[in-house]
């Protein structure tokens, strides 16, 4: 059974022998839109096998190898890229869902990068047409407040997109834009001439209860949930997210034995003297240990916490390898936490497309 720490010896396209990480679950990415700007060459790697990874705090390049991987996480603002290759991950047993952040700061040009927002949209129910309902997480993310967005305007955003995505998404995902706790954030903002307005307790609060009415009023019936947030909201029915969500992996990739021994999961049958999922259980320990039902005559459970201790402290993402690079997304938004500056995005993007299937992401 294949461990997140496992390391393997690959070959590698000059033919050297090398060691690589081989994990088992892949983000694609936190540091970058893979999905919008680097689909092609990340299927191309994942057909070699591996790719090259540079660590951003000491600069040191190390591999990623895919022989063990069952599962991807997806994140981008566009990923319809993604459309042509998805059948390749089928034909690999690969399991996938993907956090797509669907923002509307058409009006205030915050993201003078991405696809205007009626493509936008019609992007996700293409995916959701191809993958199913409950593999495309809406995320709307960062919520900013600016001179020029108060808090009724970001509702009215969140309400023109939520009308829309009703009948294809299960999930809103937020987050409060914390831009004294990101220089690079802070400093992008002021570079780029963003008055910008922090959040504090009460103004969460109150985005938090007119968010929950909403998702109740209009009939969405969404999943709430903050990402990696610390305010306890769930007064609102707001829950503490996990977007690399072990149990979305369960409930996708449960016939993957290997993905559920990594996980430690225990796949279980329902008596069949059991009439209904519904009903009171002999065995009380099928409700009090979380179980997660996944048919009517199966149903999961897990059998360890499989939260990543790296992360962020709010955090409750599980263990993953991201395989993304820092100042590659040309996406220019202009609160960006991943681009030290747009002119480092630019050019590691023009180096990239000198070099689009290199085993690094920039060439």
């Amino acid at each position: 059974m294949a461990k997140s720490t496992d390391k393997i010896r690959i070959t590698l396209d000059s033919g050297v022998s090398a060691e690589a990480q081989a994990p088992v679950i892949v983000s694609a990415s936190r540091s970058t839109d893979i999905p919008a700007f680097y689909a092609g060459w990340f299927f191309e790697r994942l057909k070699r096998g591996y790719s090259a990874w540079t660590n951003p705090f000491n600069g040191v390049t190390s591999y990623v190898a895919y022989r063990n991987t069952r599962f991807i996480v997806f994140w981008s603002k566009n990923p319809k890229p993604l459309l042509e290759h998805l059948d390749y991950l089928t034909e690999c047993n690969i399991g996938c869902y993907i956090q797509y952040t669907l923002n509307d700061y058409e009006a205030e040009g915050l993201e003078k990068g991405v696809p205007p927002l009626a493509q936008r949209i019609e992007t996700f129910k293409m995916l959701v047409d191809k993958l199913g309902k409950g593999r495309v997480i809406w995320r709307f993310d960062p919520m900013i407040l600016t001179d020029k967005i108060s808090i009724d305007d970001l509702l009215k955003k969140v309400k023109y997109i939520g009308d829309q995505l009703k009948d294809y998404t299960e999930k809103l995902v937020f987050s409060f834009a914390d831009i004294a706790s990101y220089r690079k954030v802070k400093s992008n903002l002021e570079k780029n001439g963003v008055n910008y307005i922090e959040w504090d307790e009460k103004s969460m609060n109150e985005f938090a209860l007119s968010l929950s009415e909403m998702n109740k009023g209009r009939g969405w019936n969404f999943e709430l949930a903050t990402c990696g947030e610390k305010i306890d909201i769930e007064q609102y029915g707001i829950q503490h997210n996990r977007c690399v969500d072990d149990d979305l992996m369960i409930r996708f990739s449960y016939q993957d034995k290997d993905l559920m021994d990594f996980l430690k999961v225990d796949i279980r049958r329902v008596e069949p003297s059991t009439p209904s999922m519904f009903d009171e259980f002999e065995d009380t320990t099928f409700i009090t240990d979380g179980a997660i039902m996944l048919t009517s005559h199966t149903y999961a459970i897990k059998q360890k916490n499989n939260r990543d201790k790296g992360q962020r402290q709010f955090c409750g993402c599980i263990v993953s390898k991201d395989i993304g690079q820092y100042n590659t997304c040309p996406h220019l938004c202009e609160y960006c936490y991943a681009n030290t500056s747009k002119e480092a995005a630019v050019a590691n993007w023009e180096r990239h497309k000198l070099n689009p299937k290199g085993d690094k992401i920039i060439g």
